[in-house]
């Protein structure tokens, strides 16, 4: 399947998949929130396969476990109307009990802190990332907040990917981690996360308030945070020397290749919209 083939596939089937799933709002959006602890412990199995590829980690049941645990604990905190800020406790805690695991599950210790630190930033890459999202489900208007931010999202990559093509011939290789991406696909991806930042603010001007600068803003952190996720995936597989983290999704390969933007935009969408609006 090719490139143009995918991202019709997408926008045409994936889409409205994704957005009927945010519009299920009962029980405090429990549809969305069962997809969000099922990626987190596909994504953490992935990038463990990753990390693990030239280093020992802890237990991989350990790893993912704990990794899903995060947004499902965020949905619970968020259903018994509790703080949700309590999820980053949980995650300090997790990453307690894998130091703690370390002590008791191997005997020579060289490469101790490599195995620790790796293990703990899977959980919190893969799991705690992903409560960011559970968050947005308690703010008023958190189906528009959701649906703008995954279109934002998908706006991003797409027209990065699109400006590349037409454009980016030329102007390839400005970043090691990713020969391939183009200064003119960087710029397609501004350009649709300001237009559709900006377009949200005319449709929800209750929603998204004040000047459009505001909207400008929140466009140019989108960008710059999907694009930035998207290179960092890309900076995993290299040192592992894989070329896709998985397999689950025909033609894209794993799913960390298709929601590497997704994860690292969602704590910055989030804070910004808390203080932009």
């Amino acid at each position: 399947m090719n490139k143009v083939a995918q991202r019709l596939l997408v926008f045409f089937i994936g889409i409205p998949i994704v957005l009927g799933i945010v519009l299920l709002d009962f029980y405090n959006y429990l549809p969305l929130n069962l997809i969000l602890v099922i990626c987190s412990a596909t994504a953490a199995a992935e990038l463990y396969k990753l990390f693990s590829a030239k280093t020992e980690l802890l237990p991989k049941f350990l790893v993912c476990t704990l990794s899903a645990l995060l947004p499902l604990l965020s949905y619970l905190l968020v259903f018994l109307k509790k703080d949700i800020d309590y999820s980053n406790w949980a995650f300090l805690v997790a990453a307690m009990i894998l130091m703690a695991a370390e002590v008791f599950t191997h005997k020579t210790f060289e490469t101790s802190n490599v195995r620790i630190a790796s293990s703990i930033f899977i959980v919190f890459y893969s799991g705690f990332l992903f409560t960011f999202i559970t968050r947005m489900t308690i703010q008023e208007n958190a189906t528009v907040l959701i649906c703008v931010f995954l279109f934002t999202v998908f706006i991003t990559d797409s027209l990065a990917w699109l400006f590349g093509v037409l454009l980016g011939k030329n102007n390839r290789g400005v970043i090691a981690a990713s020969p391939n991406k183009s200064i003119a696909g960087f710029a397609g991806g501004f350009i649709g996360a300001i237009a559709t930042c900006i377009l949200a603010q005319y449709l929800w001007p209750a929603v998204f308030s004040g000047s459009y600068v505001k909207g400008l803003v929140l466009g140019i952190l989108c960008a710059a945070s999907g694009i930035t996720g998207d290179l960092i995936e890309s900076v995993f597989k290299r040192s592992a020397e894989i070329k896709d983290s998985g397999s689950v999704i025909p033609g894209r390969g794993g799913l960390l290749d298709s929601i590497d933007s997704i994860l690292f935009t969602a704590p910055i969408y989030y804070v910004a919209v808390y203080f932009l609006f």
